[in-house]
C-alpha cells in the first residue's frame, strides 16, 4: 500500500475534519469496518493522517457479525487492520433474527448495527466513531427522506449522543462514491461481499438509481439536489396543516 493519499483526497478529508470539527487532539475514535470499500478506505486514510502526525488520535477498528448466512470471516479484516497497526475488534450479534420479521428492515438492521457500535465504543472506553458514509449517502439518505418519510433531513457530518456519550463523525462526507472506488488502486483491500439477502434490493439502491438516471439526462440534478441539502438556501414551504374538526350541524 501506498504511505501517503492523493492531494485532493487529503483535502476534502482534512476539510471536513476542520469544518466540522470531527477530531481533536486526544480522541480515541473507533471505526466501523463492514468490509466494504468505503470502510476500508476511511480506516486506510485515517490511519495515515495519524501515521504523519497530521491528527492526534488513537484508531482503532471494529466489524459487527449482523448473523446473515454463514457469517463473516474476521481474518482478511485482522490482516488489513494489523498492516496499519490498528487494533481490531469483532463482535458477532443475532440483528438478522431480529430484523427479517420486521416491515422495514433495512432500518431496523441500520438502527440495531449503530446503536451495537456505539455501545461498544462507549464500552471500551472510545469518545467518537467513525462511519464511512460519503457525499453521495448523504444526497440519497436526503431524497429517500422526502419520498419515503415525508421529511426534509439527511444525516450530519457529526451527531453528539447524549445517551452514549459517543459522538458520531463522518469524515468522508465531501468524497463522492467514485472517488473511493477508484482509490482501490492505491487501498489493498478487497471489498467483502454483501451476505445481506437485501442487497441491491432496498430503497437506497431504488433512490440511487433514480438519481444516477436523472442526472444522466440533466447533470445539474445531483449538484441542486446537493444544494438543498444544505442550510441556508432559499426555502418556501406551506403551513403547517390545520386538523378541523367535525362541524357542528
Amino acid at each position: 500500500m501506498k504511505d501517503t493519499l492523493p492531494k485532493t483526497y487529503n483535502q476534502k478529508i482534512l476539510r471536513a475534519i476542520r469544518e466540522f470539527e470531527l477530531i481533536t487532539p486526544g480522541d480515541r475514535i473507533l471505526i466501523g469496518f463492514s468490509g466494504g470499500k468505503d470502510s476500508a478506505f476511511l480506516i486506510y486514510s485515517l490511519a495515515l493522517l495519524v501515521k504523519h502526525r497530521i491528527i492526534k488520535a488513537e484508531l482503532a477498528a471494529l466489524t459487527i457479525d449482523l448473523g446473515f448466512g454463514q457469517g463473516i470471516d474476521p481474518a482478511p479484516f485482522e490482516e488489513f487492520c494489523s498492516g496499519l497497526d490498528l487494533k481490531f475488534y469483532f463482535y458477532r450479534t443475532k440483528i438478522a433474527q431480529w430484523v427479517q420479521k420486521e416491515r422495514t428492515p433495512c432500518a431496523r438492521c441500520s438502527y440495531l448495527r449503530r446503536a451495537s457500535l456505539s455501545r461498544f465504543a462507549s464500552e471500551h472506553g472510545f469518545n467518537k466513531l467513525a462511519l464511512a458514509h460519503h457525499h453521495d449517502d448523504a444526497v440519497e439518505t436526503f431524497l429517500m427522506s422526502i419520498i419515503y418519510s415525508g421529511q426534509i433531513r439527511t444525516f450530519l457530518p457529526r451527531t453528539d449522543l447524549d445517551r452514549s456519550g459517543i459522538t458520531v463523525i463522518r469524515p468522508l462526507v465531501y468524497l463522492r462514491e467514485k472517488e473511493i472506488t477508484d482509490a482501490k488502486e492505491f487501498v489493498r483491500f478487497n471489498p467483502v461481499r454483501p451476505n445481506c439477502p437485501y442487497d441491491g434490493s432496498t430503497y437506497r439502491q431504488k433512490v440511487k438509481e433514480l438519481i444516477a438516471e436523472l442526472t444522466r439526462e440533466n447533470p445539474w440534478v445531483y449538484p441542486n439536489l446537493a444544494t438543498a441539502m444544505r442550510e441556508g438556501g432559499p426555502l418556501e414551504l406551506w403551513p403547517p396543516e390545520i386538523k378541523l374538526g367535525k362541524r357542528r350541524m
